[in-house]
């Protein structure tokens, strides 16, 4: 990573494969994807890009004579992909690749007018079914029936597309661990050659730990339901602790860790360690407020009907549905957002009980219904600050459990978002480990100035 430092802070100035590295390195599923949304202005200019060449090139085998100079570049790029695909042991598929697609050949047969493209894409097609994953087989078969022989091209180079990533993913997580550890010595690396050059840059750091070791010091033993119980340490199967917990290093930095997603975006003191996470971070503030009111909805609408529509999977995404299509209208408009919201679930509810056979919510529970959702949009709505609290609760043991742990004993009301928070969790959990793992040995000689040993001693011998 290359980075320079202004103001008493970092200026990140990453090439993109020292980020794509750092990706790689926190994210264990990380995956790279050649599709672009079709929304977005670059999918949508290359989409064009794409019907204007397999446009062009149906105009030029159509032509009498037919021109084969698009064509031969097509193949050419195909053979290159086909030939990228292979191990090295795979000699007898490169010779027979090299042999089918032999471009001085082929451009002596275009200039023949005797380039049969059906027929090399028919090879193409058989070399594919031996390279492919078995993800790709049903494509590739279907490639078989398609008879127009530019819909077949162009079928053909999408699915050579995909089966490429498939070896670049492939290549990734083989190479993972590696890369994995690469960008945690880099990293490292280069913020020590910055710390040499400003002594003072671990300052907000320091701060920002201090903070963290002084909330677990003076937050009393609390239940999970607690007002601050977000704060506390994780609770032991047998219930919330009675007494204070010795406080620990692991304990004080994942405390710090949560509270970097409550954190102020006017407060420049942001730990210089963080700095580069800090954009994913405010990523996982917005997933959780947006799970808080998803929950919040989930919770109220369940109270008007139970078990009765609730034990349907598919009912409750429709629910989600209806909740995560306004999020981005709530973070503007709340009030507005969860209008709408609140008048579609009860219109939901009301459908899905009527074909059903059962009797509808009353006038008087739905206009209840109505009110309690539409009082979501207010930040002080106890339901919403219940749901807010526990998944802070949810996220402070994942840290300290794991996430699959975590997940066996959900706080109340977290139940129907269960696989939205495990998603929050991992990535919560990748970030906190990564950046562990960097700044780690920083992290510890700022914590030996905060904890007496004794205090650290007691807290270890306490987790064992």
């Amino acid at each position: 990573r290359g980075s320079t430092c202004q103001g008493g802070g970092l200026i990140d100035t990453d090439n993109d494969a020292s980020k794509l590295s750092n990706e790689v390195g926190m994210n264990h599923d990380f995956h790279m994807e050649e599709v672009l949304p079709p929304s977005s202005l670059e999918g949508k200019v290359k989409e064009k890009m794409h019907d204007a060449f397999w446009d062009h090139l149906k105009q030029q085998l159509s032509a009498t004579p037919p021109d084969f100079s698009c064509a031969l570049e097509l193949l050419k790029e195909m053979k290159e992909i086909l030939l990228s695909l292979l191990l090295p042991r795979q000699n007898r598929l490169r010779s027979e690749i090299e042999e089918s697609l032999d471009m001085d050949l082929l451009r002596r047969e275009a200039e023949c007018g005797d380039l049969h493209v059906p027929h090399l894409s028919k090879r193409i097609l058989n070399m594919m079914t031996l390279l492919c994953a078995p993800i790709r087989d049903e494509a590739v078969q279907k490639l078989e029936n398609v008879a127009d022989p530019v819909c077949l091209l162009r079928g053909i180079f999408h699915v050579l597309g995909l089966m490429k990533m498939d070896m670049v993913n492939y290549t990734i997580q083989s190479l993972q661990p590696h890369l994995q550890e690469h960008s945690i010595e880099h990293e490292r690396a280069k913020f020590q050659e910055l710390l040499n050059k400003q002594p003072s840059l671990l300052d907000h750091t320091t701060k920002w730990l201090t903070r963290a070791a002084a909330d677990l010091a003076t937050l009393p033993p609390a239940g999970p339901d607690a007002p601050d119980s977000s704060s506390v340490a994780c609770p032991s199967p047998n219930g919330a602790a009675d007494s204070p917990v010795p406080v620990s290093p692991a304990m004080v930095l994942s405390q710090g860790f949560l509270n970097l997603l409550l954190w102020d975006p006017e407060n420049e003191e942001f730990p210089e360690t963080l700095l580069r996470d800090r954009a994913r971070l405010q990523e996982l503030e917005s997933q959780l407020r947006q799970l808080t009111v998803l929950a919040a909805v989930l919770l109220v609408a369940s109270s008007f009907s139970g078990s009765v529509l609730f034990g349907s999977p598919q009912f409750v995404d429709k629910l989600k549905r209806i909740a995560k299509a306004h999020m981005e209208e709530f973070n503007s408009r709340p009030e507005e957002a969860m209008l709408t919201v609140s008048e579609q679930v009860s219109q939901e509810m009301h459908q899905s009980l009527k074909s059903m056979g059962l009797a509808a919510l009353s006038s008087d529970n739905t206009a209840s219904l109505i009110g309690q959702l539409r009082s979501i949009a207010k930040e002080e709505n106890c339901v919403r600050s219940v749901i807010d609290q526990r998944i802070h609760l949810f996220l402070k043991c994942c840290l300290v459990l794991g996430v699959q742990r975590s997940l066996l004993d959900l706080p109340g009301g977290l139940t129907l978002i269960e696989a939205e928070l495990a998603e929050l969790g991992q990535k919560f959990v990748n970030l906190k480990h990564h950046n562990q793992q960097v700044f780690g040995p920083y992290y510890t000689e700022i914590l030996k100035t905060l904890i007496p040993p004794s205090q650290a001693l007691e807290a270890e011998v306490a987790s064992l």
